[in-house]
């Protein structure tokens, strides 16, 4: 089946919200939830995960079943995995099989997704892993010497090794060859360490060579199948880890590439930058999708709120890409209204525009403290301040804010910033874009000590709030938000940290109109919330 290419592509892991949650004996029909929750939205193509990638979760005759050589479980999550996708299968429904049919029957598109790398941990532990791997630790990247135990690609397969390809290649080609797919996705960004350290520049041209293959297979498999690729945002970060992505391109063994930052913990990133990979594709044959992710997981928030997806989105198409990848949208689940309304809109920038946003830098988190980016990249916050030495942080923002102003429509423009360690004696500067943010228009808020929070206490801070008059508001484009510690208390031993930096904006539907029912500008009403 011929397919248009999406704008709208939605990854599920196949795990989090559908085999672990349903009791064992799971049924075909709960099965189906995995496609039945997007129709209707403006998804238009499914990338479903085959299960942990060293093990799968269907009916394999080239690969392993998720917990097919494990006894005795200690996670019993992953022991419901396995029973429920063996009870499936032996009752003739395989589970890819499954979602394949009730895709088709829809009308929506799907490609298998494979995480192509993954580590393995000792066999008493690591429930998931294959005999493959046990029996093979000869084939990891770590076997060969001079490799530091404390790498996290040292348990990784090695990609040098012809065993490791033909066994990787074995389960893309029993997918696109054995169900009715559209396509197939090689989740590249996950755990992306392919080759030893010393052997990255010999490995690009070992992994074009898989790539040509998988690229072949795939096209040659059906009318109109594609193959994407997940990837770092970066051609750099690509190269440095033995992907040569421009090449794919060039070449055109690509179809679809996925950009995507923060290979680990998957956070919200307002700040991807994919321009240089939209620059690449441009006159190639290359559709590029920009990856939106969900998580938070702030002392605040968990999943992000659909103010702070918009801001995301539309910062990603200002860039000129193709469409949007919805990457671990599964702490979501159960889906409810505010899902769908998310859906609802992010394939319309023009219809997000003047709608309230919610830009945040991306920093460490309480499960995170020093979050991942690509190869090479680090996350910008949290950042110690040294007396002197202005901080910049630099904020993408997509708002027209002079347009919409013009038009009557911004309510209001919030800019907060957290500093751990605070105390109400340091002198601090703020500028945006050069200019020093003025006095009258900030609100501190004291935190220096608290009982609890929302989802976790974050330590002595204070907030520093502004309420941005038009002279002070963010350009459309790029930003550079500048902290500058002037006097620091000197009877304090921790360091002075920037941990948070959010900007709000918030519109009205109409020149004059109102923000509800309780409005913070109706006078005697005013509920003084900041």
């Amino acid at each position: 089946m011929t397919t248009e290419l999406p704008r709208l592509a939605f990854y599920h892991d196949g795990r989090h919200p559908l085999i672990y949650m349903y009791e064992p004996p799971m049924q075909r029909a709960e099965f189906e939830h995995g496609v039945d929750e997007l129709i209707g939205t403006p998804v238009d193509a499914l990338m479903f995960c085959l299960g942990d990638g060293r093990t799968v979760l269907h009916d394999t005759k080239v690969g392993e079943l998720w917990g097919h050589n494990v006894d005795r479980w200690p996670h019993l999550i992953f022991r419901r995995a396995h029973q429920n996708a063996r009870h499936l299968i032996d009752s003739g429904d395989d589970p890819m099989r499954v979602i394949c049919e009730r895709a088709r029957a829809k009308g929506l598109p799907v490609y298998p997704t494979l995480l192509v790398q993954q580590g393995r941990a000792p066999r008493e532990e690591d429930v998931r892993c294959s005999d493959f791997r046990f029996d093979n630790a000869h084939l990891e990247i770590g076997a060969k010497s001079g490799v530091d135990e404390s790498w996290k690609g040292h348990n990784c397969l090695d990609f040098a090794h012809e065993e490791v390809r033909r066994e990787r290649f074995a389960l893309v080609e029993e997918a696109v060859r054995d169900y009715p797919v559209d396509g197939f996705e090689l989740q590249l960004n996950y755990q992306p360490w392919y080759f030893h350290p010393d052997e990255v520049a010999d490995g690009r041209q070992v992994m074009t060579e898989w790539i040509r293959q998988v690229s072949e297979t795939v096209r040659g498999s059906g009318e109109g199948r594609r193959l994407a690729v997940r990837v770092p945002t970066s051609l750099q970060g690509c190269h440095d880890i033995g992907l040569d992505l421009a090449g794919w391109m060039g070449e055109g063994l690509v179809d679809i590439v996925i950009g995507q930052t923060f290979h680990g913990p998957e956070l919200v990133d307002c700040n991807a930058d994919y321009r240089e990979l939209v620059s690449e594709a441009k006159g190639r044959d290359v559709h590029l999708l920009a990856t939106v992710q969900s998580l938070v997981d702030s002392d605040r928030l968990n999943q992000a709120p659909i103010e702070m997806i918009r801001a995301c989105a539309n910062n990603y198409w200002e860039q000129g890409v193709d469409g949007l990848y919805l990457g671990h949208w599964f702490g979501c689940w159960p889906y409810k209204a505010d899902f769908y309304e998310k859906l609802r809109e992010l394939p319309h920038p023009e219809i997000m525009a003047p709608k309230d946003k919610y830009y945040y830098v991306p920093t460490g988190t309480h499960r995170y403290p020093n979050p991942e980016l690509e190869p090479g990249a680090r996350c910008p916050l949290p950042a110690e301040l040294s007396e002197g030495e202005p901080l910049p942080i630099p904020l993408q923002v997509s708002d027209d804010l002079p347009r919409w102003h013009a038009d009557g429509r911004v309510h209001e423009v919030i800019l907060r910033l957290r500093l751990l360690n605070a105390t109400e004696t340091d002198v601090v500067r703020m500028r945006l874009n050069g200019r020093e943010l003025p006095a009258e228009g900030l609100r501190t808020i004291n935190e220096s000590y608290r009982m609890g929070g929302p989802r976790y206490r974050t330590g002595t801070c204070y907030w520093f709030i502004y309420r941005l008059g038009p002279d002070d508001w963010p350009r459309k484009g790029a930003n550079e938000i500048e902290v500058e510690l002037v006097k620091r208390e000197p009877q304090v031993i921790p360091p002075l940290v920037l941990r948070d930096v959010e900007l709000e904006v918030h519109y009205l539907m109409g020149r004059h109109f109102h923000r509800g029912f309780v409005d913070r500008d109706l006078g005697p009403w005013n509920t003084g919330v900041t």
